[in-house]
């Protein structure tokens, strides 16, 4: 027994230890998955493709340990950094994966974000479509308080409202997000909302204000390394510099653009700079570079690219949908076959506890009439010991009686045996008498026999009272 308890002991110890050390292992890998999701979201701006390469192993990791918060948040990082790689396809994909995820761990805060990610994915394509998604993420993050995420969502709804031509209501919320920005002293943000700002007060053709804050967004980007921010901003300073036919200052800010966009690998600004660099040349009269129809051509790509990522990302979304309805219905089939299998299973169980009760009933009856039969026979043996005990009492005392009256007779038997013993003892010593007489010759012949026959008589007489005597022993002795 002392073993058994030993070794039981050891396995908990050992099972506890293990766990221990199981848990400490989790907590490192999220840890991990933590600090390579935040990494790879720090390089969106400088180097997106390095922010897939981080997300990918990121999600990889999280996926091992099936840590959900990990795996939605690598699946958005993941969407962000294919976004800045113009694959919108690929991003809205990994932006609905990301959905999920969050939805499963119930983070809101994770969702919200994501439906702010979509939301901009939509921005260029679909302006109603992409303020439903900000709104979206609006009422999660001011129900949780997020004052850093409705900043930003006020940003990008602003964006939309840019794109849609309504600058005062965008700029608005430019205004409104770059005051909590500056609270937060959230420089990322910051740079965009001096640029949103910046690309507003060009269009309102207040080109002062709009280079003074196009500039200061340029410094600000540069200075953390923000190479898609230099390269989006050098796009309208390039445009602002053409307006006002600067076109020395517009031909450096381009070529510095350009150099930018190369760090980043984005296609689109690329593709925007080649049409910048078309209205520079043209604006300066140089025809030979700057061919008429490369800008019709590039605008009719570009509607092309416009129409077909979001069609793409419309039939993404619907067969996602599809997906989950499929999905849905099969949850639906297996909870019902669940359920189905669960009620047999309950039947069966409420079936075998029936017979179980009634077999426990059956057996309590039995036992309650075998416990009143043993009561019975208990009380017959009780009742036939009380009879014999009686019994045994009266022939002890019909024993003891007798006992006692034997006692008696043998107290007379012993008193009549020495009194006829002394009685008989009498005549047999006269008759020895008269014998050693006769041969002496001292008496008469005849005497002596009468006198014999005389001791005879005697002790036959004796002889009969002794035998009179042992059948009925009640007599007494008569001395």
């Amino acid at each position: 027994m002392r073993k058994t308890y030993t070794f039981l002991l050891v396995f908990f110890i050992s099972l506890t230890v293990y766990a221990k050390d199981f848990d400490e292992v989790t907590v490192i890998d999220t840890a991990a998955v933590i600090n390579l999701n935040r990494q790879a979201y720090g390089n969106r701006l400088t180097d997106p493709e390095q922010t897939v390469t981080d997300a990918t192993r990121a999600l990889e990791m999280a996926k091992k340990i099936n840590y959900f918060n990990g795996i939605g948040e690598a699946y958005r990082v993941l969407g962000i950094g294919r976004y800045y790689l113009d694959q919108p396809e690929k991003s809205f994909d990994n932006y609905l994966n990301a959905v999920n995820f969050f939805v499963k761990a119930g983070n809101l805060s994770g969702e919200a974000k994501v439906y702010n990610n979509i939301g901009i994915l939509f921005r260029d394509h679909d302006y109603n479509r992409s303020l439903d998604y900000l709104n979206k993420s609006l009422a999660i993050a001011t129900k949780i308080k997020d004052r850093r995420l409705i900043a930003s969502l006020e940003l990008n709804i602003g964006n939309v409202y840019t794109r849609k031509s309504s600058l005062q209501q965008a700029l608005n919320y430019y205004e409104k997000s770059n005051i909590v920005f500056e609270e937060l002293k959230d420089s990322v943000n910051l740079v965009q909302a001096l640029q949103n700002r910046g690309v507003i007060y060009y269009q309102l053709n207040q080109y002062d204000k709009a280079l003074e804050l196009l500039l200061k967004a340029n410094r600000a980007a540069k200075h953390q390394d923000l190479n898609e921010s230099v390269a989006s901003i050098n796009l309208t300073l390039a445009s602002l510099y053409i307006t006002e036919k600067k076109y020395d200052e517009a031909e450096k800010i381009v070529k510095e653009g350009v150099a930018y966009t190369q760090l980043v690998k984005d296609p689109k600004l690329d593709y925007d700079y080649k049409h910048t660099t078309y209205e520079l040349e043209y604006n300066r009269k140089n025809f030979e570079r700057a061919l008429y129809y490369l800008r019709e051509i590039y605008k009719l790509d570009s509607t092309t690219y416009k129409l077909n990522t979001s069609v793409q990302m419309n039939l993404i979304e619907a067969k996602r949908k599809q997906e989950e309805q499929i999905k849905e219905n099969e949850r639906v089939a297996e909870r019902q076959a669940y359920d189905r299998s669960r009620l047999w299973a309950v039947s069966m169980v409420a079936g075998l506890l029936l017979v179980v009760i009634g077999l426990l009933v059956g057996n309590v009856k039995r036992k309650a009439k075998t416990n009143a039969q043993l009561t019975m026979l208990n009380g017959e043996v009780l009742r036939q010991k009380d009879n014999l005990d009686r019994i045994n009492h009266h022939l002890e005392e019909i024993i003891d009686e007798r006992t006692k009256d034997l006692q008696i007779k043998n107290k007379k038997l012993s008193e009549h045996s020495s009194y006829l013993s002394h009685q008989i003892r009498g005549p047999i010593a006269t008759l020895r008498g008269l014998i050693n007489l006769e041969k002496e010759g001292l008496v008469d012949q005849q005497e002596c026999i009468d006198m014999m026959d005389k001791c005879v008589s005697e002790i036959d007489e004796k002889i009969i009272e002794m035998s009179d005597m042992l059948h009925n022993p009640s007599q007494g002795t008569n001395s």
